[in-house]
């Protein structure tokens, strides 16, 4: 992913025991004001995730901050930039999980599997005993994905244990599983560890670390992340576009929110349509008494309050 900003956009997640995690929301959220960086963070007794924005200097003394806790002096921190505050408030919420997938007895902290780093992912995924992986939600893998990797039909990671059946006939290879940062690998890798797969392997710091150690070579397409930016470019190598206009089918990276509100659906439209269109999915839509004023963007976050 290419530089180009004067802010700074965290990501970030750990898997590590939080017994006191109410009082550490209370804890945190005050903190996160004190110095001024925005986003969201999720806390559970499981851990911490997070993505984050602030000037190069409040983010800094968040890293700092965070890894003299002991609990989480082995995060791992992926930073990419951006022109402007890539949030406009922050939010530091109690879960019981900190990304959600109802399986409630998974515990990266005991089993997850195996860590493949960006160079690793690349050498293996070409061998013929290997399967790759997509577990991110289908709004995701219509922007971008690997080459030829498995991906499913989903809306949200909680659907992701009824679709491992569609995985049975590989049991018998190497699974290697990847999403944006990493995250929903932990929990993914140690389901399919649970339900009897061998051989398991995850993408280190997900897309977004693949892309840094990589120049993200074989991801068609873009990645989608959780922020104002929306999308943000992966490949420097071998670049292309996989999603099409859902009003004129021209190939396009685009993806928006529906501007009624009422639906609120994800889909990708080029920047003539949505203005057509008035930024929704459908005319029943731009008729809708919910119909949010077009941005030009597609990504309505709620207004800043002091």
């Amino acid at each position: 992913m290419k530089n180009k900003g004067k802010f700074w956009v965290l990501a970030f997640y750990y898997y590590t025991p939080i017994f006191d995690a109410d009082e550490f929301v209370i804890q945190h959220l005050s903190y996160c004001k004190q110095i001024g960086v925005r986003g969201r963070i999720y806390i559970a007794r499981e851990g911490i995730n997070g993505t984050i924005s602030g000037t190069p200097q409040q983010i800094n003394i968040y890293m700092d901050d965070l890894k003299s806790d002991p609990r989480f002096e082995g995060v791992s921190f992926k930073i990419d930039e951006f022109d402007h505050n890539a949030f406009n408030r922050i939010h530091v919420r109690l879960k019981n999980e900190i990304v959600h997938s109802g399986l409630k007895n998974v515990s990266p902290i005991r089993r997850t599997g195996k860590h493949l780093h960006g160079k690793e992912f690349q050498e293996m995924q070409q061998r013929d005993d290997v399967v790759v992986v997509d577990v991110r939600s289908n709004y995701e893998t219509r922007l971008g994905k690997f080459k030829n990797a498995v991906s499913f039909d989903i809306e949200t990671f909680r659907e992701f244990p009824e679709k491992v059946k569609e995985l049975e006939q590989y049991k018998d290879k190497k699974i290697i599983t990847y999403c944006t940062g990493g995250i929903k690998c932990e929990k993914a890798s140690s389901y399919l560890l649970e339900q009897g797969f061998k051989d398991v392997y995850q993408l280190y710091d997900g897309i977004i670390g693949y892309a840094k150690e990589t120049g993200g070579k074989d991801f068609d397409g873009v990645l989608y992340v959780f922020d104002g930016r929306v999308t943000v470019p992966v490949n420097d190598v071998n670049p292309s576009v996989i999603s099409t206009c859902k009003k004129c089918q021209v190939p396009v990276a685009r993806s928006l929110n529906c501007a009624n509100v009422d639906c609120n659906e994800q889909f990708t439209m080029c920047e003539l349509c949505a203005i057509e269109m008035e930024g929704c999915c459908t005319k029943e839509c731009m008729e809708a008494p919910g119909k949010r004023v077009y941005n030009g963007t597609g990504f309505y976050a709620r207004p800043v309050v002091e």
